[in-house]
């Protein structure tokens, strides 16, 4: 029991240690939005010697930093609701309806995560400027949706797959269609898989920088990381301006995974029991 008791306890001090070294830079983060740029540059680990918001308030005021929030915000929402949408629908379609060419479908979509889109970027940048889309946060909506369905796809068609057939045939006896099956019966039943996907896919399209920079020109479409970019001159950078960036554009991805990490948890761990 000791040997337990102190097996445990030495897990418990590796978690601890392991979750404040990942904090620990959220902490610097915010700690140095509070600081002027000469107290950062002179002792940037210290805690601020009085605390400042004079950086939220430069940075609200010299660069339209919620116009770039909005954009982010709009972009990463709808390409992870549409993300969710079209992945339920045709994940639902493979898993459930067995058919003759069922594996190569499920191969096809399969493919979008084996081929580097970024390699195609020239012929992708062409197909926006033929469909008008480009300088659109639209076209940012319609890259990521296609980068996210593949591996959407992978974890909602395991999770349906698991599902007992019985419950699927005890809605159609209460006449249920396919969409009430899908909605009221499976749906509920796989929000460890939608929360792994969701916020998988909300991360991905926040953070992103490569495709912003090359769709976006107009500054007010402009998504956070391209924006932020104006705060680097070529001979000094305001850090007080740019860290508080920083921490106001980490609000929603902690906002989202503290609502869906349950579910995040327990999709990356459902097929241990299995």
């Amino acid at each position: 029991m000791k040997t337990n008791k102190s097996v445990r306890g030495l897990q418990y001090a590796a978690a601890y240690l392991g979750a404040l070294v990942s904090l620990y830079p959220i902490f610097l983060m915010l700690t140095s939005s509070l600081k002027t740029n000469i107290q950062i540059l002179k002792n940037p680990m210290s805690l601020p010697t009085s605390i400042s918001f004079a950086a939220y308030s430069k940075l609200v005021h010299q660069i339209p930093f919620f116009s770039y929030f909005w954009n982010s915000l709009v972009v990463s929402v709808v390409s992870v609701v549409l993300i969710l949408l079209f992945g339920v629908m045709a994940s639902f379609y493979i898993a459930r309806y067995p058919f003759r060419w069922n594996g190569a479908l499920f191969f096809f979509f399969l493919l979008g995560m084996m081929i580097p889109i970024k390699l195609g970027i020239v012929p992708l940048f062409l197909l926006m400027k033929k469909l008008s889309m480009l300088n659109s946060i639209w076209s940012l909506v319609s890259v990521y949706t296609a980068i996210g369905l593949p591996l959407a796809i992978l974890i909602l068609t395991g999770f349906f797959r698991t599902l007992p057939k019985e419950l699927e045939e005890a809605a159609r006896i209460d006449g249920s269609s396919d969409f009430g099956v899908m909605w009221h019966v499976l749906l509920p039943l796989i929000r460890p898989a939608l929360g792994t996907v969701m916020i998988m896919n909300f991360i991905m399209a926040w953070n992103d920088f490569f495709f912003p920079l090359i769709f976006i020109q107009d500054d007010a479409k402009k998504t956070i990381p391209v924006g932020m970019l104006s705060l680097f001159g070529q001979y000094s950078t305001d850090l007080s301006m740019l860290f508080a960036g920083l921490t106001l554009a980490s609000v929603p991805m902690m906002v989202i995974f503290f609502l869906a990490s349950k579910q995040f948890m327990e999709g990356m761990t459902a097929g241990a029991v299995k």
